[in-house]
């Protein structure tokens, strides 16, 4: 063989070595991402977290397909359908009672985690908190526990409010109803009158604040809710405009200008949901993992939002807030 040839050879087998490296890798797994409403930087960093805290970065040795209903729950068996057929190792399903259980309809197999605002085990969805059975585990951020002392926080601000007003989302209706029974027991121990308004659009949210406009009611309840949640800067906007007090669940709703918040770390859940599906993804089976139940709950009061509806905020409030924006 002439020299020259020789090296041609050499050459293409060294070319073709890349190759038969990258044919012998084995695929990157895939995280399925199911979610009732809408693309958020801030849950998203935070699933990403707690997939890097498992050994897990997108890209690179994991991928995720997403897939969100933009808050048109009806989309939802559609999505949860194509991450089953693309059979993804795991499903995150996030937004709600709605996505977990479409999530479980569609597969008995895949194992599910889920982010629910109650007892997973009376929404049906685990027999036990220990030892979940079946194929799926997940977060419960504990909406209906935390109401009681929601209302207490917001009287705390508003010692003279006699009349407050709920708003709720129907379609949410499991989380709806027990979040409803926990604010009016609240309410009657501490003689407050509850009116509940409903909004499951914009144009019904709207419509709510025309109501709020006319009764004038000392403050605002909003519920949980991943469409109220994706309508936050709307909620925030009317209720300055109006100049009605309000509290909410989640702290994004403060930090695009809502008045004060208070509820568990919707980001140390979405954390926790990636860390599980980094361990589902090493063997792990949703049965062997434990619901986790929420226990890091915030205070976040906007302090310009106060100032500009005329509120001066105890200083026993500022004291015990988790964050006060300024």
């Amino acid at each position: 063989m002439r020299r020259r040839d020789f090296i041609v050879l050499l050459g293409g087998a060294a070319a073709a070595w890349p190759l038969a490296a990258r044919a012998q890798q084995p695929a990157m797994p895939v995280v399925g991402f199911l979610n009732a409403t809408s693309p958020d930087a801030y849950r998203l960093h935070a699933f990403h977290q707690g997939l890097k805290e498992a050994g897990f970065v997108e890209g690179e040795n994991v991928a995720v397909e997403y897939r969100w209903a933009e808050s048109q729950i009806d989309r939802l068996p559609t999505l949860a359908a194509e991450l089953v057929r693309r059979q993804v190792p795991v499903i995150v399903a996030g937004g709600g009672v709605a996505s977990a259980l479409v999530a479980r309809a569609e597969t008995k197999s895949i194992p599910v985690l889920f982010l629910v605002a109650e007892d997973p085990v009376k929404l049906g969805l685990v027999t036990s908190l220990a030892k979940p059975d079946g194929n799926l585990t997940g977060v419960n951020i504990l909406a209906a526990e935390v109401v009681a002392k929601r209302l207490e926080l917001l009287r705390e601000l508003l010692p003279k409010a006699i009349r407050i007003d709920a708003l709720v989302d129907p379609v949410n209706a499991t989380t709806t109803e027990s979040t409803l029974k926990s604010l009016e027991a609240a309410a009657r121990t501490m003689g407050i009158q509850i009116q509940v308004l409903n909004a499951s659009t914009s144009r019904e949210i709207d419509a709510a604040f025309a109501t709020l406009v006319k009764e004038q009611p000392d403050a605002l309840f909003v519920g949980v809710s991943p469409f109220l949640l994706s309508r936050r800067v709307q909620l925030a906007q009317l209720a300055a405009r109006h100049a009605i007090p309000a509290i909410y669940q989640d702290r994004e709703h403060a930090e695009v200008g809502g008045l004060m918040s208070y509820g568990a770390s919707i980001g140390d859940a979405y954390r926790n949901l990636g860390a599980y599906a980094g361990r589902v993804l090493k063997g792990a089976k949703p049965a062997d993992l434990p619901i986790v139940q929420s226990s890091k709950l915030e205070l976040v009061i906007n302090h310009p939002t106060a100032r500009m509806l005329g509120i001066t905020v105890p200083p026993t409030l500022l004291s015990i807030a988790d964050d006060v924006i300024e």
